[in-house]
């Protein structure tokens, strides 16, 4: 009787672990740089869904395996089915997925180890923060090929200044992790080795605050930077009229005043 080989299963395009409230997604096609294919994007679609309903979870990070956080959308799987429907669904599918990482009520992090080009650089821009290794470099680089990044640009223009990002997208060219920083792209440089703990340590302690008050903020972020500053103001001062009214508000001015550690009950 001969054996029949069993089916190997390939890999998932995703990981997902829990650690006391942080929630870590990690792109893993190594093999692709993590570019963004449409299985990917499924996946990381889905998590953030279900992360944006899940209590348990109160910060994201998000990370490559291999020498890549992301190296932008999946070229051979663009040309292997090309045409305009195909790409229309294709920018569609990646501007919903950016929108969901900058409206998801919870925190997001990048932690970045390698490179993050294209739309790897538009999901690092999408992100609330980012920690970056010394060794990390960004680049929008469609010009180089032909095809500039309209849509990175999106992300990429609401991070850094007009003068910086145009200089990446008109370029191309590769920045290191500091030339990042002071473009206002990341957040914390650091070496290699502690890239991993001190990204932890940013989402433990964003996690350890009131999770309503996250949700709160950071919705209210977004929106006033869009609006006039007049209309900011009004904005934010009935945004802060709610948030004094809530029950975490209170129990935080209490425990400032009696010198105590709030319990959070998240409303």
């Amino acid at each position: 009787m001969v054996a029949t080989a069993e089916r190997v299963r390939p890999a998932p395009t995703l990981l997902r672990r829990d650690d006391d409230g942080v929630c870590v997604l990690t792109l893993n096609r190594p093999e692709a740089r993590n570019a963004l294919s449409n299985e990917l994007m499924f996946q990381l679609q889905a998590e953030l869904d279900a992360t944006a309903q899940d209590e348990s979870v109160k910060v994201l990070v998000i990370e490559g395996v291999g020498p890549a956080f992301c190296a932008g959308h999946d070229l051979r799987e663009i040309r292997a089915n090309p045409g305009r429907e195909a790409y229309e669904k294709l920018f569609a599918t990646c501007a919903r997925l950016m929108l969901s990482v900058t409206r998801h009520p919870r925190p997001v992090i990048a932690k970045v180890a390698g490179i993050a080009t294209a739309a790897g650089c538009q999901l690092v821009a999408s992100c609330d923060l980012v920690v970056a290794s010394r060794e990390a470099r960004f680049a929008t680089p469609g010009v180089n090929i032909g095809l500039f990044c309209s849509t990175p640009m999106v992300a990429l223009s609401r991070s850094v200044g007009r003068k910086q990002a145009l200089e990446m997208l008109l370029t191309g060219e590769m920045i290191g992790a500091e030339t990042a920083r002071t473009f206002g792209l990341v957040n914390r440089v650091v070496e290699p080795d502690n890239l991993d703990a001190t990204a932890m340590d940013l989402a433990r302690k964003i996690a350890a605050k009131s999770p309503l008050t996250l949700r709160i903020g950071k919705e209210a972020f977004y929106r006033q930077a869009e609006l006039p500053i007049d209309d900011a103001y009004a904005y934010a001062s009935e945004v802060m009229t709610q948030n004094m009214l809530a029950r975490d508000a209170e129990e935080g001015i209490d425990a400032f005043l009696s010198k105590r550690t709030p319990v959070w009950t998240g409303s």
